[in-house]
């Protein structure tokens, strides 16, 4: 019989997110890895080497971050199918779970949603600045309702699809190695220094381990959100990131608002293209719009990962 563990985790998270008491007792997994790439970067990418050797040194940390992570987290899920045996599945999708961030998402979108809606432009522009890396002080409500889609529709991707998809495809040890892989890219995958060479390495494995989540991501905003098609295949390019571009053209074009533009960031203006430059500017009812496509598009993953479970179940053997 398959195991829904995929499925199970997805709903798990989705049920609860990753609870407050749980964060303040234990943090959350994806702290070990930050904690493993910032030894090395103070230890490796050191001022005084060359390029070249920052390079190198960028490839070498993170061949030992993801032998570390997929030979720990592969031994884990061993020990459990070891002791448990035909009930190892609930086990793993528990371990799973944190790896989700369906709920976490969702938690972090609303209160942006519910301060624009009551006209609290200042809680607003907070509330986004905690899940966006540009300059939120002087967003206006168009501002910070395209700057909430946006992350909403990327962070689908990265949060979403992307690790049930590597748990389906190579079990625990591909969704944590995924988790292990995004947060190397979000820490040290920049192009300004003291990354530019350190961090090619993660910056370039990222892209490659979400070549499929992306374009997946983006089909099933389409789907969730009835249309989105000709602006997710025409758009989607415009954006730096090999991958971002798909999910956030697909929901510009399903909401038909446009995003992305110029846009600031530590007061230098970068001169962005717009994505969905026929929409409309954002409004708050365009975010909960947003926020309906989002969830919809999950219950489809959901749906998904299920019929998998079931359709592999049902193979003879």
């Amino acid at each position: 019989m398959a195991e829904p563990i995929a499925a199970t985790a997805l709903g798990i998270e989705a049920l609860l997110g990753w609870p407050p008491r749980i964060h303040a007792l234990i943090g959350h997994p994806v702290g070990l890895f930050a904690n493993v790439i910032g030894v090395c970067d103070r230890r490796l990418n050191r001022p005084d080497r060359s390029d070249r050797h920052r390079r190198i040194a960028g490839i070498a940390a993170m061949v030992l971050l993801i032998a570390l992570t997929a030979c720990v987290v592969a031994l884990a899920e061993a020990g459990v199918r070891t002791l448990a045996g035909a009930w190892a599945w609930p086990v793993l999708a528990l371990l799973a779970w944190p790896a989700m961030a369906a709920r976490s998402l969702d938690d972090h979108v609303r209160p942006i949603l519910s301060a624009l809606e009551a006209g609290d432009l200042p809680a607003a522009r907070r509330a986004v600045g905690m899940i966006v890396g540009r300059d939120t002080a002087e967003l206006g409500e168009a501002g910070v309702a395209r700057a909430a889609i946006e992350s909403l529709a990327e962070s689908f991707c990265d949060g979403v699809v992307a690790p049930l998809l590597w748990l389906v495809l190579l079990g625990l040890p591909g969704a944590w190695t995924l988790k292990a892989i995004n947060t190397a890219d979000s820490m040290i995958g920049h192009r300004e220094e003291p990354y530019r060479a350190y961090g090619w390495a993660a910056a370039r494995i990222d892209d490659v381990a979400m070549l499929a989540p992306a374009r997946l991501s983006a089909l099933l905003l389409c789907l969730a959100g009835g249309g989105g098609w000709s602006t997710m295949v025409r758009d989607h390019g415009l954006h730096a990131s090999p991958n971002a571009g798909w999910p956030e053209a697909a929901m510009a074009g399903a909401l038909g608002v446009r995003l992305a533009g110029p846009v600031a960031y530590d007061g230098l203006l970068a001169a962005k293209p717009w994505i969905g430059k026929d929409g409309r500017e954002a409004r708050p009812q365009d975010l909960r719009r947003a926020l309906a496509v989002y969830r919809r598009a999950c219950a489809v993953l959901g749906a998904i990962a299920l019929m998998v479970t079931v359709g592999v179940a049902a193979w003879p053997a």
